[in-house]
């Protein structure tokens, strides 16, 4: 194995191992320096995220965390692994999941973190259970959401924290620093509108990967019992350039309806439900798109939040117009739902941020 986790089995000095390990990678030329700059950045930005959260044993969490992520992306540069449009999570010989889950877990502060309408949740699996599928249309904030969604429901919702799909970008399924954490989700792999034609020789190729992406998608929805989460903007959300205040992107409609399209020609019963999730502070991306992979990664520890509305049905007429509202209408919600996350994390609000149709609660008390 790698000197980066021989360090953590021999128990030697924290900063000083894990960086010279990759400093000697680097050397050998197993490592590209600009990947080993970027490792070295995440390594000091969570180790400052986790001893922000006051946790005694902060030290041996940095350690043991960093030292088999920095492993697993080593791992991944010498024989990178190629996702296929539609990934299942590896959960053995090595659990990748669990491996996210242990991760992220320290860098959310769950005193000051919420669920909104928990009950959904549990209707949700009950139309799994009998065989419906069920699509979460959701806004997007960091490349630790499925992780963050997983943690919020991990005690109560564990089916679905496991089980959930999501509807995951090239980016993180082709960034060494990235990959390791999205080979522990189950992952339908799709070009981004947003990237498309950063690359313009490519935009065919990657426009057929997505046609095959959702022949998988249209595959698996027909044996029912689907979970999918998608974000209909493309994209992760921004601060707005002037007043630096978050709120989800707007929805592409074309999105919408393409996923509307697939669950009502499954065969099988589909429900459609708008999810807001508030989690930007933990890893909040670059404030611009960039074109190139390897973006700085800036971690904190912070509360986070997940909120899910009872589901919308699509009106049966499918003139332009009519998706246009419909999405409209899932937008309208996740946004009214962010803005009460919003309230009880950043306004410290806390569970008196509920409103008559969006019920705070913290399940894992």
């Amino acid at each position: 194995m790698y000197q980066i986790l021989n360090c953590l089995h021999q128990k030697q000095p924290l900063r000083k191992e894990l960086l010279s390990g990759i400093k000697k990678e680097v050397e050998a030329g197993r490592l590209p320096p600009n990947v080993a700059a970027g490792m070295e950045e995440f390594y000091r930005n969570y180790k400052n995220a986790i001893f922000q959260s006051g946790d005694p044993a902060a030290a041996e969490t940095v350690l043991s965390n960093m030292a088999v992520a920095l492993d697993l992306m080593l791992l991944d540069v010498k024989d990178p692994f190629v996702f296929q449009p539609y990934h299942k999570a590896l959960r053995e010989p090595f659990d990748y999941y669990m491996f996210g889950q242990n991760y992220i877990r320290p860098l959310i502060d769950f005193r000051n973190s919420y669920v909104g309408n928990h009950s959904l949740f549990y209707e949700i699996e009950e139309k799994l259970k009998q065989g419906h599928n069920a699509v979460l249309f959701s806004n997007h904030q960091t490349e630790a959401d499925p992780a963050v969604i997983a943690l919020l429901l991990e005690k109560t919702n564990p089916h679905i924290a496991e089980n959930l799909i999501y509807v995951a970008g090239d980016r993180v399924i082709t960034d060494p620093l990235c990959k390791p954490f999205s080979m522990g989700r189950n992952l339908i792999c799709v070009y981004s509108k947003k990237h498309m034609f950063d690359v313009p020789e490519l935009a065919d190729m990657k426009r057929k990967a997505n046609i095959r992406s959702l022949k998988e998608m249209a595959l698996l929805l027909r044996t029912g019992s689907k979970l999918v989460w998608i974000a209909p903007s493309g994209g992760r959300d921004r601060p707005d350039p002037v007043t630096g205040e978050w709120n989800p992107a707007p929805f592409d409609s074309s999105s919408v309806d393409n996923m509307r399209r697939l669950i009502e020609s499954s065969g099988a019963p589909g429900h459609m439900y708008p999810l807001a999730l508030l989690c930007y502070d933990i890893m909040p991306p670059p404030s611009k798109v960039e074109k190139e992979t390897g973006e700085r990664r800036i971690i904190s520890f912070h509360g986070a939040g997940l909120s899910v509305a009872p589901e919308i049905a699509a009106n049966c007429e499918k003139s332009e117009e009519v998706k246009d509202v419909y999405t409209q209408a899932l937008y309208k919600s996740v946004t009214e739902q962010y803005n009460v996350l919003k309230s009880a994390i950043h306004g410290k609000q806390g569970l008196e941020a509920s409103t008559a149709g969006i019920a705070l609660s913290q399940p894992w008390n």
